[in-house]
């Protein structure tokens, strides 16, 4: 037998991926896989009730412009009269051994140092911060499942080569075998062989585990059971579409960013803090007014009452003036934050970008490099076809034809990840 023959199948499916076998497994797309974990994850569960927390505090805060009602009632009863009077030595009076006493008053609040305006406020910003917070989960959340979802692809995708790869190995030793047995091959390439076998076997076992742990890690993450997902994706040995599209100037994106926003809230947030502060010193005026009923001489006795406070917290001057002084400071280092934080996130954006664009540029150089592989994988099968290079050099062929696939889908997942991570960043 003609060596051509022997290694002529390790080109005949070069660049060719054989499918795993297919299961009753449900096939989730990446969005598909982003939407359920929008829906299940237990971080998006928490964000949404803290959400729902914070509008309640809110509906607390707006209720304190409402007058507050309250009712009252007591009663006692004692072995002997509360109150005694003489009129005369042979004369006494005693009463209140009984009585009952009750009112039902409401107090509304006229002026409190706009510590009821500031308090909505601040409820209102609380809101708002929870908001851009369950943004940035869900933004989060995204991206983790972006990572486990091409982990997944990756795996998949090495398992589909180490089984071309394998089958060819197998063809190959059997040829290999009979050329031994006719004297045309050596032993020493048929123990290559073998061994290139155990290597590949061994390599699928590892990839199996890893690809079982990681399809496990997105359905638990996208709340579904550990057996019951796999994922659509197959990738092509083709460049895909170049990032410049997705180029937005950084300084417009800024206030586009949740992070930005969260710092803007933070402003407003110790502003109106100051604001309360300054509330807590001020006088606070209210008015009122209530229906009472008493019963302490024997008789029942209704009557109506209308009042006005005044209070002034004249001792807690003292103190609260370090107050208002350390919420001043507090207002002062979130500017300082707004300011400092602001550049570095057009920092970030920018760095991104660059990550994006080199990510891309790697895939170039990875596709280039499956090219190469291919041709040196061409270039030594001819060479052992005609007795010029040996067995170890064509295996070494086979191996680095294997491994340029490897990084270039690994690169590929990197490119999407880096897409996802700029979009993010910018605000989208």
């Amino acid at each position: 037998m003609k060596r051509k023959n022997i290694i002529s199948l390790f080109l005949l499916s070069a660049g060719c991926m054989l499918p795993l076998c297919a299961s009753a497994q449900h096939v989730y797309s990446l969005d598909e896989c982003i939407e359920a974990a929008l829906d299940n994850n237990v971080r998006m569960k928490n964000a949404q009730n803290n959400l729902r927390m914070v509008e309640h505090s809110k509906q607390e805060a707006f209720s304190k412009y409402f007058p507050t009602v309250s009712a009252m009632g007591s009663g006692f009863l004692a072995d002997k009269s509360l109150v005694r009077m003489g009129l005369s030595p042979e004369m006494q009076m005693a009463f209140m051994k009984n009585g009952l006493v009750g009112d039902v008053s409401a107090t509304l609040p006229l002026f409190t140092g706009g510590q009821i305006v500031n308090g909505n406020k601040l409820a209102k910003v609380n809101v708002e911060v929870n908001r851009l917070q369950q943004r940035q989960s869900q933004n989060e959340v995204t991206l983790t499942v972006e990572n486990y979802f091409w982990q997944v692809v990756i795996l998949k995708e090495k398992l589909q080569t180490i089984s071309t790869l394998d089958k060819q190995l197998t063809q190959l030793l059997q040829d290999v075998e009979t050329s031994v047995q006719a004297g045309v091959t050596t032993r020493n390439d048929l123990l290559q062989v073998q061994l290139r076998q155990n290597e590949i076997q061994s390599k699928r076992i590892q990839a199996e585990n890893m690809l079982s742990l990681s399809r496990s890690m997105l359905a638990q993450y996208i709340g579904h059971p550990a057996d019951s997902i796999e994922v659509a994706a197959t990738l092509k040995d083709t460049l895909p579409q170049g990032p410049e599209g997705l180029y937005t100037p950084p300084e417009a994106a800024l206030a586009t960013t949740n992070e930005y926003n969260l710092l803007q809230q933070n402003v407003k947030a110790s502003s109106l803090q100051h604001k309360m502060a300054i509330g807590k010193n001020l006088p606070t005026i209210a008015i009122g007014g209530g229906y009472a009923y008493e019963n302490l001489l024997g008789k029942d006795h209704t009557f109506w009452l209308g009042f006005a406070t005044v209070s002034v917290p004249i001792s807690g001057w003292w103190g609260g003036s370090h107050d208002i002084q350390r919420q001043k400071l507090q207002l002062r280092n979130a500017e300082n934050q707004l300011a400092d934080q602001s550049q570095l996130l057009v920092i970030r954006m920018k760095h991104t970008w660059d990550d994006l664009n080199d990510a891309y540029k790697q895939v170039k150089i990875a596709l280039l490099s499956i090219e190469q592989a291919k041709e040196n994988l061409r270039l030594n099968t001819d060479y052992y076809a005609a007795g010029t290079c040996t067995m170890s050099d064509l295996l070494d062929a086979q191996s680095l034809y294997q491994q340029s696939r490897d990084k270039y889908v690994e690169i590929y997942a990197q490119y999407e990840v880096k897409k996802r991570e700029y979009l993010q960043v910018t605000g989208r």
